[in-house]
């Protein structure tokens, strides 16, 4: 604790220095984009929210520093203990790259306490089995799939390979040989770009958009060792660089208007050492690198301008290298670089480029040249002045293009006195400085090359290169990323390849697990049908389909005896698990409509298909003696006339027969009729409206944890209801985890006897969040946890046959991510909320000391005076308990107004309660039942006023102003017929108490004229008086509801103030 006590700083500056303190504290597995669980009703909105950081675990204070850098401090590969038990100085370790200087007396230092980073070598992640923190309920597992327009980045090579890229908002670190990972977590949005360190020691992620993070990572322990908060606001980073001592991190914006900074990132600092903005006549700048040789210089190009930049005199500035004419040269000429044609007197050096756009940058090792790439093939070079000075221009450069393919360049790189280029065939050069053809690589099978890195390790012997004095040429091993997301390992000296990773870049919205099996499968939108052991990590067998593509959906019998597939083109395929084939009869085209949902019945005779047609397909099992079961069609029906939302089959109560329900957008649950149903003519056994104003989401059965069969439904406005599976009838209506975003999926999770807590859970997915929530459902916001899985939006989700993990489909980030299930985080995090009541009194304002409460509790020990009357002189009855005929009144005190359908639910709820064990009503409530029931049937984030100016454009016309306005006679016939229907006397009465008309006015006005109706009797109300001719919402808020303005809303706080 010295240790952390020593970085913390006083509470005035801790917001302020809050991003350097998490720089200084290293965090073992803990660094995951978390929703910090119990979070309750308040959106989320702080500075940790960008990490979502939870349950950090400290393990030691460690600070990259500058003096730590240069005294190579951390150990590199060859960065071992001599036996003396001293550091080997700068000398002895070999020819690595920038991080050290010449050892002196000085650098000898002192540590007191284990640093990880500190300690940390190159076998650290790798050398025993990786075994996940369990302080979180869902632990990232493993990652499938991967960016196909990141770069791949070797970083080791001899003993095992180890690759790094990314995938969704991870970085992954990936041990080839161990076939491990380790997962770079801590970004709350995709990752954008990421760059490595020359001795791939320090490895740099940042992710887009408007909070857009810079992390840093020891490569060696995975640990971050410093951040950059929002660096680039507009639109995040696309593009970064280690400078060669890595002592410096460049970052351009991918912003309208792009800038680029230079971070001294091994110091504290918030801002950068130098930045510049970039006018956008020079197009958008997608590449940037330091010069290996200046770290004053920088590089960076778009595919119209060439920039080069200098710090020389301690500020940021940049010059366009820019072209109108080429002069070209073969490259078997043996170009001499120092050696350019002139351009003729008057010539203009602003010309048009004519071979095509640039894709990348280079410098020369040795002479004072860039090198940039080009679509056509060719390589644009650009010799500068041997001293650039910072008070000129470069305006005395020379220029020449050199062709040397016919197919576009995609990676352009130097490497041990070596051009090398990847182009969109998958070819693989190597030239030397005079652009000769030494070495090629063609015979590997790529697609476009997407980036090529290079081992650190020099490889043992040479080769000879092609020319005709055949020189040795020596070459590292490589690792090569193409746009179909394989990563190939190539053995430079022996030519060999070897495929570390091959991901199919397709959107992925399909995955299902087996029922019996450690094994799920997954189907991407190109027909890719792959299944995959999670235990052993490795692909079983996989199809693609040729005839029908966009796999959309999946599902596996409860035997595990058949795999149902379902196309974007409307088909049906059932598929033997094991082969992955199918029989023609059961390849059923039924409707052109995509299918969106695929299930079994629990008996696995029946399967039934939900489509974006709005209809509901079911398919039979049919049974003949001496044959084999084959699948047939029953019937088809278009039950819904808005999206369908979910597909469940149940059990009858009665028998053993299978129930088929659907849920739509329509708000109704549909049951059909399969025992009377025949071939081509499904029925329909009833149709339930089961929300007002609410959206269904999804829908499971509840676990047996009461006498009563529940169907629990979420919705839109985060709450779950329980049904009666028999009568529909909600039976209760609680608070849902409140995320961010409503809950789209829910899958109960398989009941573990092995479990130490014996209870039942459940998973869940948002728009781009996974969580786990303990059951029963009671609306402790405490009993839920959630983070970030998919930050682009999650598509699909599925659970382990032994529930100890949950899969999620990322859709168009093209991955599949594992998660670890630890229930007993779960339920500490749960116990961290508090016992009882506790949760409860959290939700409410203030909590249990506040104003609010205090006000709840006079209300409710008025309904009991109430209830006794109000007048009475007689002894009163002390109870703790008002009737249940007062909840309504009681919640409209506390300003909430619920529907006639909501507080039927309420009374039915309260009512019901014990009814299943007892067989008797509850007719009152206490206080802290109430409680309960208010926070949970209340709106969760209550009425905006964005909701009601939306309400007006729907039903309202714009004025001449084009303000949405409603006519007075509008307004009154919609309260009279639309939703809940109101009466002419309860209108009346309501306008009454709104306006604030008194009784005698009241009666006065009801003697001289009716005010229900017109002189000629039609039933229409003539409140003119009161109630303006064109209802705006200012009007309606504030004249009729008296709600204050925001004006005077204002003038009361700076008053009270």
């Amino acid at each position: 604790m010295e240790d952390l006590n020593r970085q913390t700083r006083s509470s005035d500056q801790e917001e302020q220095n809050l991003g350097e303190e998490f720089l200084n504290v290293h965090f073992v597995c803990s660094l995951q984009p978390v929703e910090i669980c119990g979070g309750g009703l308040q959106p989320i909105d702080s500075i940790y929210d960008r990490f979502h950081l939870k349950g950090l675990t400290v393990v030691h204070s460690a600070t990259v520093t500058r003096q730590q850098l240069d005294k190579g401090m951390f150990n590199n590969e060859e960065d071992e203990m001599s036996q003396g038990g001293e550091r080997k100085s700068g000398e002895d370790r070999g020819d690595g790259v920038g991080v050290r200087r010449e050892k002196t007396d000085t650098d000898i230092v002192k540590v007191t306490g284990e640093s990880q980073v500190y300690t940390a070598s190159r076998d650290t992640l790798f050398q025993k089995k990786i075994t996940h923190t369990t302080t979180h309920a869902l632990s990232l597992n493993w990652v499938f799939g991967m960016n196909p327009a990141l770069p791949a980045f070797s970083l080791q090579d001899h003993n095992q390979l180890v690759v790094l890229y990314a995938g969704a908002h991870v970085g992954i670190i990936y041990n080839h040989t161990s076939n491990s990972q380790h997962i770079l977590q801590g970004h709350s949005s995709p990752i954008l770009c990421m760059c490595v360190s020359e001795d791939r020691r320090w490895i740099a992620t940042a992710d887009q958009g408007s909070e857009s993070t810079v992390m840093i990572w020891d490569s060696y322990s995975s640990i971050p060792v410093h951040t950059l908060f929002d660096c680039h606001p507009e639109g995040g980073v696309v593009a970064m660089a280690f400078s060669r001592d890595t002592k410096h991190l460049v970052t351009l914006g991918a912003g309208k208007v792009q800038c680029v900074s230079i971070w001294d990132w091994t110091n504290d600092t918030e801002k950068p050492l130098w930045f510049t903005e970039l006018s956008p006549k020079h197009g958008f700048q997608d590449y940037i690198i330091f010069n290996p040789n200046d770290s004053t210089q920088l590089l960076s190009n778009s595919e119209s301008h060439v920039l080069l930049y200098s710090t020389v005199q301690g500020h940021l500035q940049y010059f366009v290298l820019k072209v109108k004419k080429l002069y070209n040269a073969a490259p078997s000429s043996g170009l001499d670089a120092t050696a350019f044609p002139q351009p003729s007197p008057g010539c203009s050096h602003i010309v048009n480029v004519a071979d095509g756009s640039f894709t990348q940058s280079v410098f020369h090792w040795k002479e004072p040249q860039v090198l940039t790439a080009t679509a056509a093939g060719s390589i644009v070079v650009w010799q500068l002045m041997e001293d650039l000075d910072a008070n000129q221009s470069p305006i005395n450069y020379k220029v020449q293009v050199v062709s040397l393919q016919k197919h576009p360049i995609t990676v352009l790189a130097v490497t041990d006195r070596c051009i090398v280029t990847g182009d969109t065939q998958g070819h693989i050069n190597f030239y030397d400085e005079s652009f000769k053809l030494l070495i090629w690589y063609r015979e590997f099978n790529l697609d476009a090359i997407v980036s090529i890195s290079f081992s650190k390790e020099c490889t043992e012997g040479y080769l000879e290169d092609c020319t005709l004095e055949a020189k040795p040429l020596i070459i590292r091993n490589f690792v090569v990323s193409t746009a179909s997301s394989t990563v190939v390992h190539v053995n430079a000296q022996e030519g060999i390849s070897q495929t570390l990773i091959r991901e199919d870049c397709e959107p992925l919205h399909a995955v299902v697990c087996h029922p019996k099996w450690p094994a799920v499968v997954m189907g991407n939108q190109r027909g890719i049908l792959k299944v995959w052991d999670y235990n052993c990590k490795l692909t079983i067998c996989s199809r693609t389909f040729e005839a029908e593509k966009q796999i959309q959906c999946v599902t596996f019998d409860p035997q595990g005896l058949y795999l149902a597939v379902g196309f974007g083109s409307g088909a049906v395929h059932i598929l033997n698990p094991k082969t992955l084939q199918s029989h023609p009869e059961e390849c059923f085209h039924y409707t052109k409509d995509a299918i969106h949902h695929i299930t079994f019945s629990s008996d696995s005779k029946y399967l039934a298909t939900a489509d974006a047609g709005k209809a509901v397909t079911v398919f039979h099992l049919k049974t003949n003696k001496g044959l084999l079961p084959r699948w047939k069609y029953l019937g088809r029906h278009r039950s819904h006339y808005k999206p369908i939302k979910d597909l469940l089959f149940g059990v009858h109560l009665d028998s053993t027969q299978p129930r088929l329900l659907s849920l739509g957008m329509d708000r109704r649950l549909v049951e059909y009729d399969l025992e009377k149903s025949n071939v081509n003519q499904l029925l329909i056994l009833s149709s339930e409206r089961v929300e007002q104003s609410a959206v269904p989401m999804c829908m499971t059965w509840y676990p047996p944890l009461t006498e009563e069969q529940f169907l629990l439904i979420a919705s839109d406005q985060y709450k779950m209801k329980l049904l009666n599976s028999t009568t529909k009838m909600c039976r209760k209506t609680l608070l849902g985890p409140t995320y961010g975003a409503p809950i789209k999926k829910i899958a109960v999770l398989p009941f573990s006897k092995d479990c130490e807590t014996k209870s039942y859970y459940m998973a869940f997915i948002t728009e781009d969040k996974v969580g786990l929530q303990i059951l029963p459902l009671d609306g402790n916001p405490y009993k839920s946890n959630a983070l970030i899985c998919h930050p682009s939006g999650v598509s699909a989700l599925a659970c382990s046959y032994d529930g100890r993990f949950v899969f999620t489909a990322g859709g168009s980030d093209c991955t599949v991510l594992s998660w670890e299930i630890s229930f007993n985080a779960l339920e500490a995090a749960a116990t961290l909320g508090g016992k009882e009541m506790a949760p409860f009194y959290s939700l409410l304002e203030g909590g249990k000391d506040g104003k609010f409460y205090r006000e709840m509790e006079d209300f409710f020990y008025y309904c009991q005076v109430r209830h006794q009357g109000i007048d009475s002189m007689e002894k009163r009855q002390v109870s703790t308990k008002i009737p249940l005929t007062d909840v309504p009144n009681l919640m409209r005190a506390l300003a909430y107004f619920p529907t006639e359908q909501e507080i039927e639910d309420m009374q039915n709820e309260v009512k019901f309660s014990k009814y299943a064990e007892t067989g008797k009503y509850v007719t009152d409530i206490d206080l802290e039942e109430f409680i309960r029931l208010y926070v949970n049937h209340r709106p969760a984030f209550g009425i905006s006023s964005d909701e009601l100016s939306q309400a007006f454009h729907i039903l309202g016309d714009c004025d001449s102003t084009g303000r949405p306005v409603l006519q007075r006679h509008k307004l009154l016939e919609l309260l009279q017929v639309r939703g809940e229907p109101m009466t002419e006397d309860e209108v009346a009465e309501c306008f009454t108490t709104l306006l604030g008309l008194s009784k005698e006015k009241e009666e006065r006005e009801s003697s001289e004229q009716d005010i229900y109706k017109s002189e000629n009797g039609d039933s229409e109300y003539s409140l003119a008086s009161v109630i303006p001719d064109e209802i705006s919402m200012e009007t309606f808020t504030g004249h009729i509801l008296g709600f204050p303005s925001s004006a005077q809303q204002g003038g009361r706080s700076s008053s009270s103030e």
